[in-house]
């Protein structure tokens, strides 16, 4: 009999050993190519970058993600692509540090982020949610608000009113990050999405605060 997802995802992981692994770099976003273009899928296009740039291929890997495994000036990673939606990502989260027996201070998590300009990026070594459905699930899930991320800014759209409320707020937020970028959007996040996978190889190279003052001050966004 197949067990509810919740349940299943809590059984014992009966797989074999995984390679070692310094630190997990999870993009949030959701799963299916139906969504592999949306704004709130950026944190999976940022890993799509960082494992070209690393050699490394995606593979359907975890039961509860894809993953990608590379070493990074001699650290060995794991690039993690829940199979969760992006309201669940803790669910995969807890479950691939559990899995590499890391702690969540060994996670570095990319995501999209409304409040910045198109293309802005933030370091950050922790934090609250923000609102973000995504980093809610995270810190619920790890119990602590304690793990390096990566903001990216998709700002919000040209015509959003800061006079809306509730349901109509939250409906124009979701028609939002779950459309694509368009065609002149794209062309420019490609740059964005390499300085991100550059952001992430100085976090884990040299440090978080290091990657704070040396990207967080950058002009050179959308």
């Amino acid at each position: 009999m197949k067990l509810p997802f919740a349940r299943w995802l809590a059984q014992p992981d009966q797989g074999p050993t995984p390679p070692r692994a310094a630190k997990i770099i999870l993009g949030i976003g959701n799963p299916g190519p139906e969504y592999a273009h949306h704004r709130h899928n950026v944190g999976f296009q940022c890993l799509d970058v960082l494992a070209t740039d690393l050699g490394a291929r995606f593979e359907e890997g975890h039961r509860v993600a894809r993953l990608a495994h590379a070493t990074m000036d001699g650290v060995p990673v794991v690039l993690a692509k829940p199979k969760t939606f992006v309201n669940r990502s803790g669910e995969a989260a807890a479950a691939l540090l559990q899995r590499y027996r890391l702690a969540p201070q060994d996670l570095i998590v990319i995501y999209d982020d409304l409040d910045l300009p198109l293309g802005r990026i933030r370091v950050r070594a922790k934090g609250s949610s923000g609102g973000h459905n995504g980093l809610k699930s995270l810190i619920d899930h790890l119990k602590t608000q304690e793990f390096p991320r990566i903001r990216v800014g998709i700002s919000r759209p040209s015509a959003w009113d800061d006079r809306l409320r509730g349901a109509a707020r939250e409906e124009a937020i979701i028609r939002w990050v779950l459309s694509d970028f368009t065609p002149e959007e794209e062309e420019a996040m490609a740059a964005v999405r390499q300085r991100v996978a550059a952001a992430v190889q100085c976090v884990v190279s040299e440090g978080v605060v290091v990657a704070m003052n040396r990207f967080n001050n950058d002009k050179n966004f959308v």
